[in-house]
């Protein structure tokens, strides 16, 4: 157990690792954050802040020097700076919940392994193979590169075969890794809606899950999530919810995972998993007993779980989005509204903050 009056190192300085620090403080811990740039959301919540690159080994070691124990804000991670860190300190979650859930293959062989469904997909390592794979596979299907992508980016609609070339410029033609896929083609899910499970899994391996809340994309990135979800996502809950329990306890999972899914008419269709605090948790900030942030640190630190019970009948999140930022004025006016900002500069489609609403 790490006492309070400890120091947590985030690896990544993002708008994650703010809400990450926050929920840190409360319980009187401190945050060092390690990050190749020189600033971001967790600096001003930041006790002390290393930019370096994550391969930097002096500075990794460094940085190990002065924290407790360790955990990460994103998956673009290299999975070999967390085994680093972790021969030196305690890393939450471990390389391999970052190795399966940073690449596409490994999630979904995981994920049949384990008996749950995913969408129909191939390999993909260049434009020759991408038609060999539309063949296969058939169409509509969504091209994705197997690492880095997120809010839609690395990804790309085929609606017909002639599709094919566009889509392999449009994800940038990504080079082959290293005894893996450049990467996947995907069918198209035909779903009624999108729900995610969030669950917090400790150190002696309890587990702890919000209320499923049901999720809204536009070009991609999330805009809502709320909960209590339709009819439909709350009839696929508990199988969709198993699942995610059976990937964190073969993960040895510690800390919040996040595993996104199509409700469909066969069932939960898994899509894709983060093993790490999520956007679509947000609304657990004012609208569960314990934050998806505090139940985070109170896993890596080992620290018995916070209740996740609605603080009220419900709870609404919307995404700010580039200038929706810009209504902070109004939302702050408006009885009920928990506004969420950033701090970032202003830039198109950027996730600038978000605001929640409890239904009471």
């Amino acid at each position: 157990m790490i006492p309070p009056g400890s120091t947590i190192g985030i690896l990544g300085g993002g708008q994650l690792g703010r809400m990450l620090g926050l929920a840190a403080a409360q319980l009187g811990y401190r945050v060092h954050v390690f990050a190749p740039e020189a600033s971001g959301p967790a600096t001003e919540v930041a006790a002390e802040w290393t930019q370096a690159r994550f391969e930097d080994g002096d500075a990794m070691r460094a940085f190990a020097a002065r924290v407790d124990v360790a955990t990460y804000e994103f998956e673009n991670v290299d999975p070999h700076a967390v085994s680093y860190l972790a021969g030196r300190i305690a890393v939450h979650p471990s390389a391999r919940s970052l190795d399966v859930s940073r690449y596409r293959p490994h999630e979904k062989a995981l994920v049949a392994e384990l008996g749950g469904r995913t969408a129909d997909w191939a390999p993909v390592d260049g434009l020759d193979a991408l038609h060999a794979a539309v063949r296969q596979i058939g169409t509509p299907a969504i091209l994705k590169t197997t690492l880095f992508g997120y809010d839609g980016k690395g990804q790309a609609r085929i609606d017909t075969p002639g599709d094919a070339a566009s889509a392999w410029e449009a994800i940038g033609r990504p080079p082959r890794p290293p005894a893996g896929h450049a990467a996947i083609l995907e069918a198209r899910v035909n779903f009624a809606a999108e729900f995610s499970v969030l669950l917090a899994r400790g150190t002696d391996g309890a587990t702890a899950v919000w209320a499923v809340p049901e999720n809204v994309h536009v070009d991609g990135v999330l805009a809502t999530s709320a909960v209590p979800a339709s009819a439909l996502v709350r009839e696929q809950a508990a199988e969709a919810i198993a699942l995610a329990k059976r990937i964190a306890e073969a993960l040895g999972h510690v800390g919040v995972l996040a595993c996104e899914f199509f409700a469909t008419a066969d069932g939960p269709v898994f899509n894709e998993m983060a093993p790490r605090v999520h956007n679509s948790g947000h609304w657990t900030i004012e609208g569960a007993v314990t934050s998806q942030f505090e139940n985070h640190i109170r896993a890596v630190c080992g620290l018995p779980l916070g209740l996740t019970a609605l603080t009220g009948a419900g709870a609404t999140m919307e995404n700010l989005l580039g200038e929706q930022a810009d209504r902070w004025p109004a939302l702050l006016a408006e009885d009920g509204a928990h506004l969420h900002l950033y701090g970032k500069t202003m830039r198109e489609g950027r996730k600038m903050g978000h605001v929640t609403r409890v239904l009471r």
